[in-house]
C-alpha cells in the first residue's frame, strides 16, 4: 500500500529516508541540485562525473549520506531525452522511473521517499494526469502476491509513505489526480490478485463470488448464470469447456447505468478459463504451468467494473465474464465433435485447448443477443500465436472499425496499456470454414496466423455491432523489463478500459 502525501515546502526541508530527483539527461547542474550538494553532499558534482550519471533513460545513482541523527539517501533517476518528433518526455518513461524507485526503496527498506513533482509541460501533458499516473504506478509497483510466503524475511517492503512537493495552484489538481490513480491502480491490483491466486482456490465459483461481492459494493447490476442455465440456454461452448471439470461453470453479467439519459452502451467481454490443461488435447507440462492466468481477461473486465462504479464515466457498460475450467475428465468434449452456440451457430472441435473462442462465442452471442450495444470489447488469453508475432509489450488488437480503433489506440496512449492492431482482412476468413459444420475452431495451416484466424472465429458472434477483439496472452503475464510489473499477473487491460470508458468522447 502506497500512502501519499502533499506538501509545498522544499524538498531538502524533508525528513524521509529517501529524496529522489528525477532529472533530464545531460542535465545542467541547477540551484536545488547546488543546495543538495551544499547540505549534503559537497562532492555532488564531482560523484556524478566519475560515475558517468548523465541523466540518461531510467539511470540511477544511490548516495547514502552519514548524518548526526541517522542516513540521507539521495537517489538520483535519469528521465532521458524528449522525442525528437514530440519534443516531450513520454510519460511512459517517468511511470518507469517510479517503478525504478519503488525497486529501489524495496531492496534497501526505505519506508518513506520523498520528491518534487516534476514540471507536466515536460510530458506534454496536464498536472492532474501526471498525478494520476504516478498514483497508479507507484501502486502498482509496490504489488506482490505473497499469501504463502511463511519466511517474513523472504517478503518484500510493500508499504511506502511517498510525500510530492508540488506548486501551491497546482494541489487541487494534484489531489484529484491522485485520487483517481489509487482507484484505478486498487482495481489493476486486484484483478492481479485473483491471476495470481492458485487455480484450486481461484474456480469459477470464486470469481463469481469477488463479482458479486463488488456490485454489492459498489451498486452494480449482477447476473450470474450457473452450469445448469448455460445449459437451458443453449450455450453449448460454454458447456462443452466445463464438461470435462469437477468445478461448475459460471456466467457473470455486470451492468454499470450513468444518469445520462442519452448516453451510449458499451459492451466488454472476458474470457476467464480459470485454469487450461488443454482438455483432451492435453497441453505439455511446461504450457501448463502458468494456466491459472488464462482468466485473465475476465479479471480485467470484473476489475474496470469496480473502478467505474466510483469514477462514474458518461456511459453504460455491460460486462460478461464467461468462468470455466478445460480438464480432460470423462465426460470432456472431444475433437470431432459439434457444438451449437447461443446464436445457433456450429463448430467443430479440432482442438480442445483451443477453447478460449468457445466460451467468448457464447459471450459475445448473448451480449449482443440481450442489449443493444454502441460498441463491443473482448479481451482474452487467446492465442499463443500473439505472444510469438508481438511479444510481451503490447497486446494483439483486431478490429474492422476504424473508429473503435482510433478510440482503443488513444487509450493506450493515455494509459500505458499499449495495443498494437493485427491484420484483420477477409482473406484470412476461409482458414476457418469446416467440412462438417458452419466454421471450425482451429484455422487451416495454409492460413496460418493464428490469433487472424481466431479473430474472425469470434466475429461470427458480433452480428452488425461494431466490435474489437484483444488478444492479451503476451501481456496478461510475466512481463520483463517493465519496472512497476513482477513476475505474474499485470492486470492488462484494467487501465486501458478505465481510460477508454472515462474519455469515451
Amino acid at each position: 500500500m502506497v500512502d501519499i502525501k502533499l506538501a509545498t515546502n522544499h524538498l531538502l526541508d524533508q525528513k524521509a529516508q529517501c529524496l529522489v530527483f528525477f532529472v533530464e539527461q545531460d542535465f545542467t547542474f541547477s540551484k536545488t541540485l547546488q543546495e543538495c550538494s551544499d547540505c549534503f553532499f559537497p562532492h555532488l558534482k564531482k560523484l556524478m562525473k566519475e560515475r558517468d550519471f548523465t541523466g540518461a533513460a531510467l539511470s540511477t545513482l544511490l548516495i547514502p549520506v552519514p548524518l548526526e541523527k541517522g542516513i540521507t539517501n539521495l537517489l538520483f533517476i535519469g528521465l532521458g531525452k524528449p522525442s525528437r518528433s514530440k519534443k516531450v518526455i513520454d510519460v511512459e518513461i517517468m511511470r518507469r522511473a517510479i517503478g525504478k524507485m519503488i525497486r529501489i526503496a524495496e531492496k534497501n527498506n526505505y519506508a518513506t521517499l520523498s520528491f518534487s513533482l516534476p514540471s507536466s509541460k515536460l510530458f506534454g501533458v496536464k498536472t492532474d494526469y501526471l498525478a494520476k499516473q504516478i498514483a497508479i504506478t507507484a501502486n502498482m509497483a509496490c504489488y506482490q502476491f505473497d499469501k504463502f510466503i511463511t519466511d517474513k524475511k523472504s517478503k518484500l517492503l510493500h508499504d511506502f509513505t511517498i510525500e510530492i512537493l508540488v506548486a501551491t495552484k497546482d494541489r487541487k489538481a494534484i489531489l484529484a489526480g491522485i485520487k483517481d490513480g489509487k482507484t484505478v491502480a486498487a482495481s489493476v491490483n486486484n484483478a492481479r490478485t485473483w491471476i495470481d491466486s492458485p487455480a484450486s482456490d481461484m474456480t469459477p465459483t470464486q470469481m463469481a463470488k469477488n463479482a458479486q461481492a463488488i456490485a454489492k459494493k459498489h451498486g452494480l447490476k449482477i447476473t450470474v448464470f450457473d452450469g445448469k442455465k448455460v445449459k437451458e440456454l443453449g450455450m453449448g461452448g460454454m458447456e462443452a469447456v466445463s464438461r470435462g471439470s469437477d468445478q461448475d461453470c459460471r456466467f457473470v453479467i455486470l451492468e454499470y447505468k450513468t444518469k445520462k439519459k442519452t448516453a451510449p452502451t458499451i459492451g466488454l467481454v472476458g474470457k476467464g478459463i480459470t485454469f487450461d490443461s488443454g482438455g483432451l488435447s492435453l497441453k505439455p507440462a511446461t504450457y501448463m504451468e502458468g494456466m491459472k492466468d488464462d482468466m485473465s481477461g475476465s479479471a480485467a473486465v470484473i476489475a474496470t467494473m469496480e473502478a467505474i462504479a466510483q469514477l462514474k464515466p458518461d456511459v453504460n457498460v455491460v460486462a460478461v465474464a464467461a468462468l470455466a475450467e478445460n480438464m480432460p475428465g470423462a465426460k470432456a468434449f472431444k475433437p470431432g465433435d459439434v457444438i451449437t452456440f447461443y446464436n445457433g451457430k456450429t463448430a467443430e472441435i479440432l482442438n480442445t485447448d483451443a477453447e478460449g473462442r468457445l466460451v467468448l462465442a457464447d459471450a459475445l452471442a448473448y451480449i449482443t443477443d440481450k442489449f443493444k450495444l454502441d460498441a463491443l470489447f473482448d479481451v482474452a488469453t487467446l492465442t499463443g500465436a500473439c505472444l510469438y508475432a508481438l511479444g510481451p509489450f503490447f497486446c494483439g488488437l483486431m478490429s474492422q472499425h476504424d473508429d473503435l480503433i482510433k478510440k482503443a489506440q488513444k487509450a493506450s496512449d493515455i494509459s500505458g496499456d499499449r495495443v498494437w492492431p493485427l491484420p484483420f482482412h477477409d482473406d484470412y476468413k476461409p482458414a476457418i470454414k469446416s467440412n462438417f459444420a458452419d466454421i471450425k475452431n482451429v484455422g487451416d495451416k495454409r492460413y496460418m496466423a493464428g490469433t487472424t484466424t481466431a479473430g474472425f472465429f469470434l466475429q461470427n458472434f458480433v452480428g452488425d455491432t461494431p466490435w474489437v477483439h484483444l488478444d492479451i496472452a503476451g501481456t496478461a503475464f510475466d512481463v520483463p523489463d517493465i519496472s512497476y510489473f513482477r513476475p505474474g499477473a499485470t492486470g492488462f487491460g484494467v487501465r486501458l478500459f478505465v481510460e477508454l470508458l472515462m474519455n469515451w468522447k
